[in-house]
């Protein structure tokens, strides 16, 4: 943007300006990041071009990129141009990331990881830059950035803590981006106040006539480049720009760029529509296609009259566009052949280029030049979606076959390609465009294994669980099918598909008989990882013995795959093998965390969290949940979110604090009830009951927990509500609802005949003598308190708690004395305040006061502290450390300096005792 235009855009803008140079002046004491949106034209490009030149006086360094539509389907090309040209030192990054980055820019021949583990180098590569010298990252038109570009940049902007770090990004209003959906604090520039907006027409046509005046304001509509524009218009219409017919800002602005290149040389057009098709912006690059869409000599001297006429600014490296609009005014005013002429030029002069990258960049500009099917451009952009999944970017990868499809004219192959795009879009999350992509499969002549495929894909759709997926039974068929065909391992992913399902809604008897007798039938170990999960998730009852066996046995062995160990986990919870769920984990997080699997990292810690939360071990619950909610929002994982909270709310009951429980249940609720997502809204049940059970509210527990033991309410799960057995007897007991309770405890002692989950097995024998005849009540007491309880403390002590109180009501204080005293030491050590406040309330009733319960770590610090603490502890590094939790080693660092003092401490060496409060 030339100085008189970047003058004219920021004409009335100084409070806005002062709001960037004071978050510049704060950078020293924390990162921070905004986001500027507004509508085309508006300012702010010129706003961050302020805020460059601001930040250069103050002695930041300035990094910037910008997206532009020709390169959205370019991995990283935005990170690209952001970094590579500035040469940051990346030798202080763990290789990992250092490997990771770099393939990602395409500086090595690598695959590149997951994103997030890209995202995590580029956070400690600018914070490490930002150690040196504060640093400022623009970046203009984020709405065109590459999706993946954008994924890094949005994880870095949530992770701007306590760095010397500022990022700054623009949006255009009314287009969806990852930017827009990431949570980022915006501004919104709006039009020019009146008063300015006259001041700036007056700048610029002092003694305009009132009438004409009048009108150019009221179509400028405040927006600085429409007035500045519009100012043009005048000069060169006088009186006749009045009898123009009305046209919205954006088509206004566009026609009159466009209407300028009418009186331009042809080379001159010619280089201006290469440069708006093409993804890059280099000089010679345009020229030398310009030439060839002319067919004659094109110079540097023909761009003069473009720089004339407005459109383009002095460049000597590169052709840059005044402003965005101008791209699209030129777009817009090409015809259709001479987009396809342009791009058959761009890809002829970048056939004279060497690398991966120009590779890639001349296959877009050979299918954007095609006009009909041509199997040879299509095969090469099907390898090139191999290759650019390979390198990490899968959206791109969709976009390559989707686009190969189209060149594509046997039915067929075309129809492969579109399965396949519509199988990588399913792991990025996006419904929208796994829907799109199978209504166009479906209309093609599919053979039985394409249609095979169309309905397994449905199937995975949000694991199932919004009732539009292809349901269970159809899906065993269709395992059962491609069984006999011979393909073993690709029926196991179809039950997998299936057996989900089973988890997230009830499908009933039938279905899950269905899918186990597949499963079983299959040529795989009776260990293998799926297999056993498949089991677990359709019949954790009925095959949870054989579930339990398998997972006890490879829970021995030395090294475990991350993603087999977080299926293991996951089956662990569902059968009630909360030992194996820690055992599994442990494998699982360290492997996801270091490949940047953010997507099954966020659901292994909500699996995680959730078998913490019932054997009460809330060091790791807390941290687990938090962070699982956290990466399930960044992720676009909505099951994973609602799993999260819910786990929350039952941590918030857990620890005294009922109205939060009742608030996060709530919010669970709200999106999990419409789709019916079983799992969650059983898990808002426990919260409530647990919440209400801890106010002593035992009639309203009850009522909560009694719901997910009916088979048609939508909180009925056929797993998850066998592990609150005692909680739910001991609401039953405290409302006079025992009688009522038993026939629930009946069928639960008949499912403990068939699995031997832990979980369920360790709450029966309490539940047993809350709910036994009075006559019966001290024997079972008797037995419950023999029961194994080992490394079940919260069991134990309930069952001690209980037993006490019973004996209180039968006036024996002093037997109950030492039960509610060893309970009320569990229970504070464990962190469960309603439970130590009723021990405690029951030592009164024996004549014996209680000391105060002294808080623990965990109840002083937030649970990303806990987390950090817990590692420190351990004896990692603040580079360690956050490699581990996708932070910054300055943020580390932040935070253990202000967790330190919480807990009356002055060096982390004196940490180590958080490793042993636990809850084992």
């Amino acid at each position: 943007m030339s100085g008189e235009s970047a003058k004219s855009a920021l004409f009335g803008r100084e409070p806005e300006i002062a709001r960037l140079s004071g978050l510049l002046r704060g950078l020293r004491d924390g990162g921070s990041s905004l986001v500027i949106r507004g509508e085309p034209g508006i300012g702010k490009s010129a706003l961050l071009t302020a805020a460059a030149d601001a930040g250069r006086d103050a002695g930041l360094r300035v990094l910037s990129t910008a997206g532009t539509q020709a390169e959205f389907h370019l991995p990283y090309a935005g990170l690209h141009r952001l970094l590579h040209p500035a040469r940051l030192d990346d030798g202080a990054l763990p290789d990992p990331q250092r490997r990771a980055l770099a393939a990602a820019l395409g500086l090595i021949d690598a695959p590149v990881p997951d994103l997030y583990l890209v995202a995590l180098a580029t956070l400690n590569l600018l914070v490490e830059a930002a150690s040196r010298a504060p640093l400022l990252v623009l970046a203009d038109d984020g709405q065109w950035l590459d999706p993946p570009t954008a994924g890094v940049l949005s994880f870095v902007a949530r992770r701007l803590e306590a760095e010397p770090v500022a990022l700054l990004a623009t949006l255009r209003d009314g287009v969806p981006c990852a930017l827009a959906e990431a949570g980022l604090p915006e501004f919104v520039l709006r039009p020019l106040p009146d008063a300015a907006a006259a001041r700036l027409l007056d700048t610029r046509a002092p003694g305009m006539d009132p009438r004409t005046r009048r009108r150019l304001l009221d179509e400028g509509a405040g927006n600085p480049l429409a007035l500045v524009e519009l100012t043009g218009e005048w000069r060169d219409q006088g009186a006749g720009l009045l009898s123009s017919p009305w046209l919205p800002l954006t088509e206004r602005l566009e026609r009159t760029f466009g209407a300028r290149l009418g009186d331009l040389p042809a080379a001159t057009r010619a280089l201006l529509l290469v440069a708006v098709l093409d993804d890059g912006t280099a000089l010679e690059e345009a020229i030398a296609a310009a030439a060839v869409l002319t067919a004659g000599p094109v110079a540097h001297h023909d761009l003069a009259p473009g720089i004339r006429a407005g459109l383009i600014e002095p460049d000597a490296a590169q052709i840059r566009f005044r402003h965005p609009l101008m791209r699209s005014a030129i777009y817009q005013a090409a015809t259709l052949p001479q987009r396809r002429a342009g791009h058959a030029a761009l890809a002829e002069a970048l056939a004279r280029q060497s690398g991966e990258r120009a590779a890639d960049r001349r296959i877009w500009h050979r299918a954007s030049a095609a006009a009909r099917p041509d199997e040879e451009i299509a095969a090469e952009l099907d390898t090139m979606a191999v290759r650019v999944a390979q390198r990490g970017a899968p959206t791109e990868a969709v976009t390559a076959l989707e686009q190969a499809a189209k060149l594509t004219e046997d039915t067929r192959r075309r129809a492969d390609r579109l399965l396949r795009a519509a199988d990588q879009a399913v792991e990025l999350g996006g419904r929208d465009v796994v829907v799109r992509l199978l209504r166009q499969t479906e209309l093609l002549p599919l053979t039985s294994r394409q249609q095979a495929r169309l309905r397994w894909i449905r199937g995975t759709l949000d694991d199932g669980s919004d009732g539009r997926a292809t349901g269970p039974q159809v899906l065993a068929a269709l395992a059962e099918s491609v069984a006999a065909d011979g393909r073993p391992e690709e029926a196991l992913r179809i039950l997998w598909s299936a057996a989900l399902q089973c988890f997230w809604i009830e499908p009933g008897a039938e279905a899950r008989l269905r899918i186990v007798a597949a499963a079983e039938s299959l040529p795989v170990p009776a260990e293998n990882p799926l297999l056993l999960a498949i089991l677990a998730y359709a019949a954790p009852l009925d095959r949870g013995a054989v579930v339990i066996a398998g997972l006890r046995k490879l829970a021995t062995q030395p090294v475990i795959d991350p993603q087999a160990a977080r299926l293991l986990g996951s089956a662990s919870v569902i059968v009630g093998a909360f030992e194996q769920v820690e055992i599994f984990s442990a494998a699982a997080l360290p492997g996801l965390r270091a490949q940047g699997r953010l997507y099954l990292l966020t659901r292994s810690l909500a699996q995680q969290a959730w078998s913490a939360v019932l054997r009460t071990n809330l060091n790791v619950a807390i941290p687990a949940a938090e962070e699982a909610a956290r990466l399930a929002l960044e992720t676009g994982q909505p099951q994973m979110y609602g799993t999260a909270v819910s786990t929350q709310a039952m941590l918030a009951a857990l620890r005294g604090e009922p109205d939060r429980a009742r608030e996060l249940a709530a919010r669970a609720e709200a999106m999990s009830v419409t789709p019916g997502v079983r799992p969650v809204l059983a898990t808002v049940q426990m919260a409530r009951g647990l919440a209400a059970l801890g106010e002593g509210r035992h009639a309203e527990a009850y009522e909560e927990l009694l719901r997910i033991h009916d088979p048609a309410d939508p909180s009925y799960q056929l797993a998850l509500r066998c592990y609150v057995a005692a909680a739910f007897a001991d609401a039953a007991a405290g409302s006079g609802n025992a009688g009522a309770a038993r026939a629930v405890l009946r069928e639960l002692e008949e499912v403990a005949r068939t699995t031997p989950a832990p979980a369920l097995h360790v709450g029966l024998p309490l539940a047993r003598a809350l709910l036994a005849d009075p006559a019966d009540a001290r024997a079972a007491f008797a037995d419950a308190l023999a029961a194994d309880h080992a490394r079940w403390p919260f069991a134990r002590a309930y069952v001690q708690l209980a037993y006490g109180e019973w004996l209180l009501d039968q006036g024996d204080p002093g037997a109950a004395r030492p039960l509610l005293r060893t309970a009320r030491d569990t229970f504070d050590a464990l962190g469960v305040v309603p439970w130590s406040d009723r021990a405690r309330r029951g030592l009164r009733a024996c004549g014996e006061a209680s000391a105060d319960r002294v808080l623990a770590a965990r109840d002083k610090l937030t649970p990303v502290e806990l987390h950090i603490a817990r590692l420190a502890a351990e004896g990692l590094s603040d580079e360690e450390i956050g490699e581990q939790v996708y932070l910054s080693r300055r943020t580390v660092g932040a935070h253990l300096a202000q967790l330190l003092p919480k807990l009356g401490i002055d060096s982390r060496a004196d940490l180590p005792s958080l490793r042993r409060d636990r809850a084992d």
